[in-house]
């Protein structure tokens, strides 16, 4: 769980308008909504939800403090995000900030059988730089052939996580819908995670519900920008 206590106001103040002209207002269809995502809805609109902004930017402010808190504590935060609209900027942002990301599948078990997932990373590495060194030149051209598949296949889902050598500290993921397993696993182990979370979601498997539209990538860009910026500014204050 995040102990939100002990948070330092760190945050700017995000503006409205921005996150309006972003399209961070615009929850799902009304039928699809999840009851647990009332506290966070202004208004139905056309059949369609639209979220509270001054909660939404509230929550982000949260947000972006527990991301600084991370970040100046030397704290491992991973962002997840896997459907096709988040992947790419979350990748860049992460990336931008020196933060690991999970963007292509969330393989079961990165959480809860670790030790495993610690061998496929080495399995990954080794191969690697084997095949950069010409290390495995002894080996025919089709079983350099075959290494050098099973190196890209690890690399497409350990790639942003490579320099993990233990378990994350914390969560950030896009829409806890699509990356149910991740959140599964979080809940098991007692993970803190912050999620941009739509109004289909259920928020009670999150410990920060950031509020927002998880399907228009402006929305999510302002909302994974929010975050990565807090992680940024406490890694800078070290």
């Amino acid at each position: 769980m995040i102990d939100f206590s002990d948070l330092m106001d760190k945050s700017p103040e995000f503006d409205l308008t921005a996150l309006l002209e972003a399209g961070c207002h615009f929850g799902h269809q009304s039928k699809r909504w999840h009851p647990k995502m009332g506290e966070w809805i202004y208004m139905e609109k056309n059949g369609v939800h639209i979220f509270d902004l001054v909660k939404t930017a509230t929550q982000m402010k949260l947000a972006y403090n527990y991301a600084y808190k991370l970040g100046k504590e030397n704290k491992v935060l991973v962002f997840v995000a896997t459907k096709k609209q988040a992947k790419e900027v979350v990748r860049q942002e992460a990336e931008r900030v020196g933060a690991m990301y999970v963007t292509s599948r969330w393989l079961g078990g990165i959480l809860t059988n670790w030790e495993q997932v610690k061998k496929s990373i080495k399995r990954m590495l080794d191969l690697q730089e084997g095949l950069k060194t010409g290390k495995f030149s002894k080996y025919t051209k089709y079983e350099q052939l075959q290494m050098e598949k099973e190196a890209n296949r690890l690399e497409r889902f350990f790639g942003g996580i490579k320099s993990l050598k233990d378990m994350p500290d914390a969560l950030f993921i896009v829409d806890p819908n699509r990356e149910k397993v991740a959140v599964k696993e979080a809940n098991l182990v007692n993970l803190p995670m912050m999620a941009l979370v739509d109004s289909n979601c259920d928020p009670r498997r999150v410990d920060l519900v950031i509020p927002a539209n998880d399907d228009a990538l402006k929305s999510i860009s302002t909302v994974v920008k929010a975050v990565a910026d807090g992680y940024e500014a406490g890694k800078k204050d070290r």
